[in-house]
């Protein structure tokens, strides 16, 4: 019987595994799917997560193949309201790292635990010497694993296995947004581009490649074509032809925001977007997650070396959780409202309370909140 399991082998999974292992814990990590995605939904680390990750030694893996942007411009109409300077900040690492989260699961995966792929986690239930995990072996059927404490980083899909339907209240935004990833020349600069029609982010990455963020404002017609076809559109008009041009497909997504008010339920915790879903709206969600997995292992590795749980510390860890979820959810709430379409006279109000906001002191507080300055553990 491992001392723990790990359900969920995205970033914030494989840290804790990773992290556990370090701590010369005895860790199996349960993942749902077979191979481990291609998918780069969460591409930007800042300064809290990269300081945490450092002791492992995988900060200078991932900042080998990450692209370090020090700087984002609000722009609307082709023209700067303002810029946020992250290289201005009193940090460790003054910039936000970008790199596509696949890169990222790859360096936590080679420090981690082998993973168990194909294994679907049915239930978990908490027993008097450890946790019952009900699973399914694909053509295996189902099975049962123990171990003495679980950590629960499935993704917002696994929210049911810890909590009771309808606990942890879950707010779903009217707002759909497409995502690509293109070929774009251009500066290690990010953009957000601020017009009547909504929010478009434009963020480098390594390799020449910007991942671009439009508010959509044709959700209903979800055909591959008409997806691509509206972001080409949006990035045409606010970036450039060529810029749009390079633009072959696009997926779409909506957003949620919930917070659970626990992490813990006795040997079984909950971490990651499981534990609080966030806007994407503000790069936070992933970097939340991973600061609950650093800030975790070492408690869970005393917890197992000793035999009794570290209440008081787990408590004041949990409170520091969901009081850092609960603001970054409210920063990617007004990130959101920030970037809907307004009509001429809000539209004007919004360029000059921006200029406004970023010429002055309140153009480093943004920087300061944007880069996760405001996370209990930061």
């Amino acid at each position: 019987m491992p001392e723990v399991v790990v359900v969920g082998a995205g970033p914030v999974g494989l840290l804790a595994a990773a992290e556990l292992r370090r701590h010369g814990i005895d860790v199996a990590v349960l993942e749902r799917r077979p191979v481990a995605g291609p998918g780069s939904r969460a591409i930007g680390l800042h300064s809290p997560s990269l300081s945490a990750l450092e002791p492992g030694g995988y900060t200078d893996r991932l900042l080998a193949e990450a692209l370090r942007v020090d700087r984002g411009e609000a722009r609307s109409g082709g023209r700067v309201l303002g810029v946020v300077r992250f290289d201005r900040l009193s940090r460790r690492f003054p910039f936000v790292a970008t790199l596509p989260q696949a890169v990222t699961e790859r360096v936590l995966t080679d420090a981690a635990p082998r993973v168990e792929r194909g294994v679907t986690v049915r239930g978990v239930s908490a027993e008097r010497a450890g946790v019952r995990i009900d699973v399914e072996r694909g053509e295996g059927g189902a099975d049962e694993v123990r171990a003495g404490v679980v950590i629960v980083a499935s993704g917002a899909g696994a929210r049911d296995l810890v909590f009771r339907t309808g606990a942890v209240a879950v707010h779903e935004y009217p707002d759909r947004y497409l995502m690509a990833d293109a070929p774009a020349e251009g500066r290690a600069v990010a953009e957000v581009h601020l017009d009547r029609g909504g929010v478009l982010e434009s963020f480098p990455m390594p390799g020449g490649v910007r991942r671009f963020v439009a508010w959509d404002p044709s959700p209903g017609d979800d055909g591959p074509a008409a997806r691509a076809a509206r972001l080409r559109a949006a990035v045409v008009e606010r970036v450039g032809p060529a810029a749009g041009a390079a633009i072959g497909n696009a997926s779409s997504f909506g957003v949620r925001r919930a917070v659970a008010p626990r992490l813990r339920r006795g040997r079984i915790v909950v971490i990651g977007d499981a534990a609080h879903e966030v806007s994407p709206i503000g790069g936070q969600g992933m970097n939340l997650g991973l600061l609950d997995a650093a800030t975790l292992a070492p408690l869970v590795a005393t917890w197992v070396r000793g035999g009794a749980a570290p209440d008081a510390e787990l408590a004041r860890w949990e409170r520091r959780r969901v009081a850092s979820a609960r603001r970054a959810a409210l920063l990617a709430s007004l990130n959101t409202g920030l970037g809907r379409p307004l009509g001429a006279a809000g539209d004007a109000a919004r360029r000059a309370a921006l200029r406004a906001l970023l010429a002055g002191p309140g153009g480093r507080a943004f920087a300061h909140a944007y880069a996760m300055g405001l996370d209990r553990d930061a």
